[in-house]
């Protein structure tokens, strides 16, 4: 099975992936996480830190950085993914290419038609149409007071302003009527959230 679990920053997609891989691993499965477009891998882990480490120094132009994210995910999906779904396990993967349909799309204003393309020209069908996707939704609120949690913003897109944010936001709510993904209330609790994440598994 290949879960993806999206939202802006701040929603909780990596505390729920790691929940999800304890109860997948109750199951006898064997579970890999995948944190796009970091996820491990030391490649990937290079073209994360050009992004979005670097990317507020450098100001990479926005066909730049769906170019570098697309890159990112050849890699992850073939040398952690394939590997574990052809062995029967479970990939879940916080961030898939909704992101940069979110981001790069609504966020920065690339064409939507052009990143579809993009993304269905190098990565496989399995990859574009997750078994289960889950989008991740907290007001503005709660979404800046968990940054203001974790400290500064320093990430490119994480520090952007709260306009780019909003655009960002209303991506993702098109995007989940468009490919008919659900939206998880994210402002709960952990737990609350979790138990919502498996009524819907």
């Amino acid at each position: 099975m290949y879960i993806v679990i999206e939202g802006q920053d701040g929603t909780g997609k990596s505390t729920q992936a790691r929940l999800l891989k304890d109860y997948f691993e109750k199951k006898g499965k064997e579970v890999v996480v995948m944190d796009e477009p970091d996820g491990d891998l030391p490649q990937a882990h290079d073209i994360h830190d050009l992004i979005v480490i670097k990317g507020k120094e450098y100001k990479l132009e926005p066909l730049t950085n769906l170019a570098l994210f697309t890159a990112a995910r050849v890699e992850l999906w073939k040398k952690i993914a394939e590997p574990v779904l052809k062995r029967d396990g479970v990939v879940i993967s916080a961030r898939n290419w909704w992101s940069t349909l979110a981001y790069q799309g609504y966020g920065e204003g690339v064409s939507r038609s052009k990143i579809i393309r993009v993304t269905k020209e190098v990565m496989p069908e399995r990859y574009c149409n997750p078994d289960k996707g889950f989008i991740l939704k907290v007001s503005d609120k709660v979404r800046l007071e968990r940054q203001g949690n974790r400290g500064k913003a320093t990430e490119t897109f994480e520090a952007k302003p709260n306009e780019f944010q909003q655009k960002v936001n209303a991506g993702y709510l098109k995007i989940a009527k468009d490919l008919d993904i659900p939206i998880i209330d994210a402002s709960g609790t952990i737990e609350e959230v979790y138990d919502l994440i498996i009524s819907k598994l």
